[in-house]
């Protein structure tokens, strides 16, 4: 799963002129999340090619799909004036490094059997946000808050106690991410032409790396079956296309709407991982999970009650 700005807030909800737009916005998001929580089975047949070259060929065929539809689309006058600003253009060096490593740490976990490891991260990832608040941004959590997430620090702690080790994959995807989340806030460029920067700062690696591959003779694309390589360059279509579904009905849809809808991506990476890929759901795990699930259900009445009262006290002014 990889939504590049999924853990950034869409902004501010523009007046609904219809149900139309509602109902558009939900469409979107929906077909998003879960395009992002069936990734596993689109990796499924690309299981013979290491994970670095399928990163590489991510990148390289993302950035193509992404600069033809910022030059249709006429916004690449937004991808130079960010790149002339020093600040923004650090930040987003630091932010594809930072995507870098949770694409990498995903591919490298589903091709190894760890797809219900991954969904794990991707639960967790709203709270470490929480976490990033208190501690980067010094932000205050309610009664609520710090109960989901001592909960859920409680979930990770019980399953490491039982299996005797950190649950990493789902540790790594949830930290990267979320700081890429927090970067992407920081830095005032469009989820679309920020990926676009993001591809283009690593494109340069990510040809070496392949053109390597090539000279050493392991490289799959153009080696493998037809299947391989049109996955191999669907991998574009893949980051970009659900990227571009979110940024439309983020727009269209409350904030609170858009935090529920996205459980549904590691949920349905959770069910594949355990009823398709038959991954051992052990106790231990069952438990842990049981306690993150459960600070999420906290963690999600809260905001929505926060949200209704903050609807409720416009509407009164």
């Amino acid at each position: 799963m990889d939504p590049s700005d999924v853990t950034s807030e869409p902004a501010p909800v523009p007046a609904v002129d219809s149900r139309k737009d509602v109902h558009r916005g939900f469409a979107a998001a929906l077909a998003a999340f879960a395009t992002w929580g069936v990734v596993p089975l689109y990796l499924r047949p690309l299981a013979q090619v290491p994970p670095l070259q399928i990163m590489a060929n991510r990148i390289v065929w993302s950035f193509l799909l992404v600069f033809a539809w910022l030059a249709w689309r006429g916004d690449l006058v937004a991808v130079r004036k960010a790149l002339r600003d020093r600040p923004v253009r650090q930040l987003l060096a630091t932010s594809s490094v930072l995507i870098s490593i949770n694409w990498l740490t995903y591919l490298w976990a589903v091709a190894n059997g760890h797809v219900i490891d991954s969904s794990l991260g991707y639960f967790i990832n709203p709270l470490f946000n929480v976490l990033l608040g208190v501690m980067l941004l010094r932000e205050r959590l309610n009664r609520p808050q710090w109960a989901a997430v001592i909960l859920a620090t409680l979930g990770v702690a019980y399953m490491t106690a039982v299996t005797g080790r950190l649950p990493w994959i789902a540790l790594v995807l949830a930290a990267s991410f979320g700081l890429y989340g927090l970067i992407r806030k920081l830095v005032k460029v469009d989820a679309v032409p920020g990926l676009g920067i993001e591809t283009l700062l690593l494109v340069p690696f990510a040809i070496a790396f392949l053109l390597w591959t090539e000279w050493r003779g392991v490289g799959a694309l153009g080696h493998a079956s037809a299947g391989v390589n049109l996955l191999l360059i669907g991998t574009g279509i893949l980051t970009a296309v659900p990227l571009a579904l979110f940024a439309f009905g983020s727009r269209l849809l409350p904030l609170s709407t858009v935090g529920v809808v996205q459980y549904i991506g590691p949920t349905i990476q959770f069910l594949i991982g355990v009823f398709v890929f038959h991954e051992a759901f052990t106790p231990a795990r069952a438990v842990g999970f049981s306690c993150i699930w459960l600070a999420l259900v906290i963690y999600m009445a809260d905001g929505l009650r926060r949200n209704r009262a903050a609807l409720r006290l416009r509407n009164v002014t």
